[in-house]
């Protein structure tokens, strides 16, 4: 896709529907060795407004400024469809997304693909060739749908898998959800019968047995195991580790990867190649802990993205 508006314009325009340019809030670094494989290069890094987002937006802004590149901050776009607009329209050319977004959310397929490798080549593959938009290699996290329980809650019931809560009484069985979760089509009904422990069922899980409530207070909820035992959680949310919450094992695979992914507009990559080599890293070193403790440090510790990104690339000795 050519690029047909300069980022000046770009910016206006995007400051219309709220996303304006954050330049300068990335924090100055460079690399170990003062290499500057991308001296030359000039990116726009854009990313969603939620915690995870906006820290993997400046890592990614912080990291490709000390290799040498001319970036400009666009992360923070208020609201998924902004910041996917701002990638696909070439307002801004790199963001991370999530492989099991783009398969049912911009690519509206249904297939369920529980492979994260597959879903990722699968949707490297159609986005390449229908977005001109390039996924790099995925970094080894999975910000997907899961259950936790608490520590008690886990010394109690010996619960380590979905699986095991079908082992459990009747009355053991309780769920905390939000709205949307229970409506899903890959949400609390489905995930039940792929279970065998059908909704609304005596034998299963009665409808008496879920509870209704809004996603932030679900983590409390399943910390006291009240009215609770097992809560809908982001795997990846800081929340996890700071009331020491256990996540259940998805045993039989029935939630869809959404594997943390740095996409780049097709032009852009074809014009800096070394953008690979250079993110390849980042995707590496983060894991789902390590997730969930940046993510912590924002939403927990009231730390700034950008300082906890720097942090981060620092204690990795990726900058200096």
């Amino acid at each position: 896709m050519r690029r047909l508006l300069t980022l000046v314009l770009a910016v206006i325009s995007l400051a219309g529907c709220g996303l304006v340019s954050s330049s300068g809030t990335f924090r100055s670094a460079q690399l170990p060795g003062a290499d500057h494989p991308l001296a030359g290069a000039k990116v726009t890094v854009t990313s969603k407004e939620f915690t995870e987002a906006l820290i993997l937006g400046k890592i990614t802004a912080t990291y490709l400024s000390a290799a040498g590149a001319q970036v400009t901050d666009l992360t923070g776009a208020p609201g998924s469809a902004a910041a996917r607009q701002a990638l696909t329209t070439g307002a801004a050319d790199i963001m991370w997304d999530y492989t099991g977004t783009a398969w049912q959310t911009y690519l509206n397929r249904t297939e369920a693909i529980a492979d994260p490798h597959e879903l990722w080549q699968r949707v490297h593959d159609v986005e390449r060739r229908e977005n001109d938009l390039e996924w790099l290699a995925p970094a080894n996290f999975n910000d997907t749908y899961a259950f936790a329980q608490s520590g008690a809650t886990a010394q109690r019931l010996g619960v380590r898998s979905l699986s095991d809560i079908t082992k459990l009484p009747v009355r053991d069985r309780t769920f905390c959800v939000n709205d949307e979760f229970f409506s899903r089509s890959d949400g609390l009904l489905p995930m039940l019968m792929k279970y065998g422990i059908p909704y609304n069922d005596p034998n299963g899980v009665p409808s008496g047995n879920v509870t209704h409530m809004d996603s932030g207070v679900i983590y409390t909820a399943t910390n006291r195991a009240a009215p609770c035992n097992f809560g809908m959680i982001d795997s990846t949310d800081g929340r996890v580790d700071s009331m020491n919450l256990t996540v259940l094992d998805d045993d039989k695979k029935f939630f869809l990867p959404y594997s943390g992914t740095a996409i780049v507009r097709g032009p852009v990559i074809d014009r800096y190649p070394d953008l690979r080599t250079v993110l390849a890293p980042i995707s590496e070193r983060l894991t789902d802990e390590v997730m969930r403790r940046l993510n912590g440090r924002v939403d927990v510790d009231g730390q700034d993205p950008a300082d906890v990104a720097y942090d981060w690339l620092k204690s990795e000795h990726l900058i200096r």
